[in-house]
């Protein structure tokens, strides 16, 4: 596995480098900003980037943008968002259609070396990572009032699916259906678990948690 990250802390990026390296993955590049962070992807080719959500120059959204770009190029790495606090807006709304090769982790995981090596090891062989403390506040936010029983078989099987992070297309695909079939599903799904479009949650892992969190 070949990995760049990208933090503008370099203790955190010499750490996070050495934790990698001594697992035996090599990290082919280190960034401070995102505008290199994309330099080296372009150049490198890595299999994985570890984004820092916040970077120069603004500290606000840097890595979030920067992993919106790099998911609309199919060639392009699995990306693992790293964030100092729990933020529920703008980097989920990139699980909304493809969470393959995703993840979003607060850094204090770090610490917790085998959660934190398994999460990268599981996004970058294309599954999907949301960090335990990021579902627990939409939990507590807000429940929705449907349940899974109000669902149809078919539509159970859609939400059994995003539950492991396929996309609707692969969806599609183990299905035997349509894409067009399946966003139907999905959006029926949405309906029945009360689960409304806002600007700061994300439909989709909102249902994948409803789906955890009722199947007991």
């Amino acid at each position: 596995m070949r990995v760049v990250v990208a933090d503008d802390s370099v203790l955190l990026r010499e750490g996070l480098s050495r934790i990698l390296q001594d697992e035996g993955i090599e990290v082919v590049g280190t960034a401070a900003d995102a505008e290199a962070a994309a330099a080296l992807v372009a150049a490198l080719h890595p299999d994985l980037i570890l984004l820092d959500v916040r970077m120069p120059p603004t500290f606000t959204s840097e890595g979030i943008e920067l992993a919106r770009t790099l998911r609309e190029d199919p060639s392009a790495p699995a990306v693992l968002l790293l964030s100092q606090h729990v933020h529920v807006g703008g980097a989920l709304a990139l699980f909304d259609d493809d969470s393959t090769g995703l993840g979003y982790l607060l850094k204090d995981r770090v610490l917790e070396l085998d959660t934190f090596l398994q999460a990268v090891r599981q996004v970058a062989a294309g599954g999907s990572v949301v960090d335990p403390l990021v579902v627990r506040s939409l939990v507590t936010r807000r429940s929705p009032s449907g349940t899974l029983a109000d669902l149809t078989p078919r539509e159970a099987e859609v939400l059994e699916l995003m539950a492991t992070g396929s996309s609707n297309s692969a969806i599609a695909g183990h299905l035997v259906l349509s894409t067009r079939t399946v966003e139907s599903h999905v959006n029926s799904l949405f309906l029945k678990l009360d689960l409304q479009p806002t600007e700061d949650e994300n439909r989709r892992v909102r249902a994948v948690i409803t789906y955890l969190a009722q199947r007991g």
